[in-house]
């Protein structure tokens, strides 16, 4: 059994002010104790933000070049990637996702630093503007400079990718940062600890905080912060923007999803099935990305929900260390819970029950076990439909021409995600040009780290990833002077 007693506040190790605060980490698949770790209070909290706030204002990190700070970022991404099947099996442990999710994402980790480190390279950290009138006597220097203190809030589900998009921007400007995890991820977060500090970064600019929410909205609501970077629900996310405007913080949010799959009518449907079970169903279903809402046309409607059906009672539910495990258990007990009443919830609005259910698989009753759910002829005004529901289940959805997708597909208080499926990529590219949402992938691409990444509406705040995600954590200064 792992145990973490102490915590990682402003580069150093130290013991929690409330002693008592030592969680046990249970496995998600059987309950097992998997370690146990200390957790953050209130002054835990004042400790690492006093520290970023005198590393940033006395410090030498806000003034080191660029090139010196992407070198330390460089060495954390080479130690993750020497320790990257250990974090995976960790992360598998913890969150119960899949061992072959944990183990693609460490690749995916390296590309989203590399785009950060691009950016970083390319952004003009300090250029001079010409006047376009060559009578008039200045010049502009403009610099960016880093924000501040920043509090770093991540959710539970995908911690290091979480993790990266902020704190690699963040330290990449030359900001401090105070990053606050989930009490899930414990034993994971501390081995990142691990890794910057590792990596030799000034002393107070980085704190590694495991908490609950109430710490966390200590946190967020310190008067020692100038930015907040939240991932999280959308609910939470309304309580930081409020905190963040009273206090005129800077703020970004990457919120939740109700993304749409718009299956055209000349789709590969074997392509679509294969490509859904990762673009719908990966993590477990948790993760804010998916899309989970399948949007097919009337004249396929029948053979589509038949593909489907046939792709999800394929998956193998069970031990996410196994090899050939797709969907592994809820992290909790209660987010087990929530999936299944939404099961509930579909039912009694009237979807058809196509596979899965309510029932917990057989032979796991142990774990936080959901079995992956498809439910046909929704509406998309049900609850099911304009919910994120945060687990393995679907609903496909009927709509006429391409002008009834688009408004099916819009009709959300989300626009965090979406793709469409066409034989036709001149056709698919134009129906992607129509969806209000910050990412569209056709056929089943990947999300580009050099692209921006964030939601319409309900969806965020702001961006993250490349050029976008790194001007987040930056102050632009104008300097005028006499040529």
């Amino acid at each position: 059994m792992i145990v973490r007693d102490k915590l990682y506040i402003g580069g150093s190790w130290v013991a929690p002010s409330n002693p008592d605060l030592l969680l046990d980490i249970l496995s998600p698949h059987d309950q097992s104790v998997l370690g146990r770790a200390a957790q953050a209070a209130d002054a835990d909290v004042d400790a690492a933000v006093a520290a970023a706030r005198e590393a940033f204002d006395n410090g030498p990190w806000p003034h080191t070049t660029p090139g010196e700070r992407q070198e330390v970022i460089r060495r954390v991404n080479a130690l993750r990637e020497a320790r990257s099947d250990e974090i995976a099996a960790a992360i598998s442990a913890e969150n119960g996702s899949a061992g072959w999710f944990t183990k693609a994402g460490q690749p995916f980790l390296t590309r989203q630093v590399d785009a950060y480190l691009r950016a970083a390279e390319e952004l003009g950290w300090e250029e001079v503007i010409e006047p376009s009138d060559p009578a008039v006597a200045f010049d502009t220097i403009v610099r960016r400079e880093p924000i501040g203190v920043v509090a770093a809030v991540i959710p539970w589900n995908s911690p290091f990718s979480a993790s990266t998009a902020k704190l690699t921007p963040a330290l990449l400007a030359g900001n401090t940062v105070v990053l606050k995890v989930s009490p899930e991820n414990s034993l994971s977060m501390m081995m990142l600890a691990d890794l910057y500090h590792e990596a030799g970064l000034p002393e107070g600019v980085l704190s590694v905080l495991p908490a609950d929410r109430e710490t966390s909205e200590h946190l967020i609501s310190h008067p020692g912060v100038d930015k907040v970077a939240f991932t999280g629900s959308t609910r939470a996310g309304r309580r930081i923007a409020s905190i963040a405007g009273e206090q005129l913080k800077r703020v970004s949010l990457e919120l939740g999803g109700k993304s749409a799959a718009i299956i055209l009518e000349d789709a590969d449907l074997s392509a679509v099935t294969q490509g859904l079970r990762f673009a719908s169903l990966a993590n477990n279903g948790e993760a804010c990305i998916l899309q989970t809402r399948i949007l097919a046309p009337r004249s396929r409607y029948d053979e589509v929900v038949a593909a489907l059906k046939e792709m999800v009672e394929s998956l193998k539910v069970g031990d996410p260390s196994l090899p050939d495990t797709f969907i592994g258990p809820m992290i909790r007990p209660d987010q087990q819970q929530r999936v299944i009443d939404y099961i509930n919830v579909g039912i009694e609005e009237g979807a058809r029950l196509v596979t899965g259910g309510p029932q917990v698989p057989y032979g796991l009753e142990k774990g936080n076990y959901v079995t992956p759910t498809l439910f046909a002829d929704v509406d998309n005004g049900m609850r099911i439909a304009q919910e994120e529901i945060f687990g393995p289940v679907l609903s496909v959805i009927a709509y006429g021409d391409e002008d009834d997708a688009v408004r099916i597909a819009n009709d959300s208080d989300y626009g965090l995600s979406g793709g469409i499926w066409s034989s036709s990529a001149e056709r698919a590219l134009n129906l992607a040009r129509r969806l209000r949402t910050g990412t569209v992938t056709l056929n089943g691409s990947p999300i580009s780290f050099d692209g921006p990444f964030g939601g319409y509406k309900a969806s965020g705040v702001g961006r993250e990833y490349g050029k976008a995600g790194l001007t987040g954590y930056v102050e632009q200064k104008s300097i005028t002077r006499h040529r």
